[in-house]
C-alpha cells in the first residue's frame, strides 16, 4: 500500500477498519451493538427511506465510539494499537486517525470549492471540511449530524449523515444553549441521539409538523 497519507487514500484503510471490525469472531459483539445504537436513535427498517444512512451511522458508531465489553476499547482503537507493533510508522497514523474523529451537530456556514465549514453547535468550534463532491442539497445553513476523520492533513466526512430540516436549526440552537446553561454535565452526544429519533420521526409521521417533532420539551414519539 502507498504510504503516501492523501484523501485519495482513505478508502483503502478504511476498509481494513471494517474488515477487522466486522471479522466473523465479532458477529455477536456486533448485533449487540445494533441494538444498543438502535436504542439509542431508533430503530430502522429495510423499507425506510432513512435505512442506508442510519446503517452507515451505525457502523461508524461501532467502529469508533463504541467501547467493547470484552476488550475495553473500540475496534479504531485496537487496530491502530496492533499497526503501531508491526507496522511502519505512516500507515500506523493513517489507524491513528480513526481514533480522533469528530462527531457531533454541525451547522454549515460556508460552503466553498472543494470545502465545506462546519460549526459544532455545542463548542462553537469551526472545522474546514475537504470535499470535492458536490452534496445534494447542503446549503448554508442547515444543520447535519455529521463525523469528519482527519487524514493526511485534511478533515474528511466519512459516509454518515443525519439531516434535520432547516425549520428545526432554530429550536436545536435553542436546545443546545439551554442544556449548556442547565445541564452542563450532560454529554454532547445525548442531543446528536435525541435528534437522529426526531430526524426519523419526520420521516414517520408526515401530517405532524417539524416544530411539533422538534419540540424539546415533549417526549421523543
Amino acid at each position: 500500500m502507498d504510504t503516501a497519507l492523501t484523501p485519495l487514500s482513505y478508502q483503502p484503510y478504511l476498509d481494513q477498519l471494517i474488515a477487522f471490525g466486522s471479522s466473523e469472531a465479532r458477529k455477536p459483539d456486533l448485533l449487540e451493538a445494533k441494538a444498543e445504537y438502535f436504542r439509542l436513535t431508533g430503530e430502522v427498517f429495510e423499507d425506510d427511506k432513512l435505512f442506508e444512512l442510519r446503517m452507515a451511522s451505525f457502523l461508524d458508531y461501532y467502529l469508533y465510539d463504541r467501547v467493547s465489553p470484552l476488550t475495553g476499547k473500540t475496534p479504531a482503537a485496537e487496530l491502530y494499537e496492533q499497526r503501531l507493533q508491526s507496522a511502519p510508522p505512516e500507515e500506523a497514523n493513517a489507524f491513528r486517525s480513526f481514533t480522533e474523529t469528530v462527531h457531533g451537530l454541525f451547522e454549515v456556514r460556508k460552503l466553498g470549492k472543494g470545502m465545506v465549514r462546519l460549526r459544532e453547535l455545542f463548542s462553537g468550534k469551526d472545522f474546514d471540511v475537504t470535499e470535492r463532491r458536490q452534496i445534494a442539497g447542503l446549503t448554508t445553513g442547515d444543520v447535519l449530524e455529521a463525523r469528519l476523520v482527519p487524514f493526511g492533513g485534511h478533515l474528511l466526512f466519512s459516509s454518515a449523515f443525519c439531516y434535520h430540516p432547516a425549520m428545526a436549526l432554530k429550536a436545536i440552537k435553542a436546545e443546545v444553549k439551554r442544556r449548556k446553561k442547565k445541564e452542563p454535565e450532560r454529554p454532547a452526544k445525548d442531543l446528536v441521539w435525541e435528534c437522529a429519533r426526531r430526524a426519523l420521526n419526520v420521516e414517520r409521521y408526515r401530517q405532524l409538523s417539524v416544530e411539533k417533532l422538534y419540540d424539546f420539551e415533549q417526549k421523543v414519539l
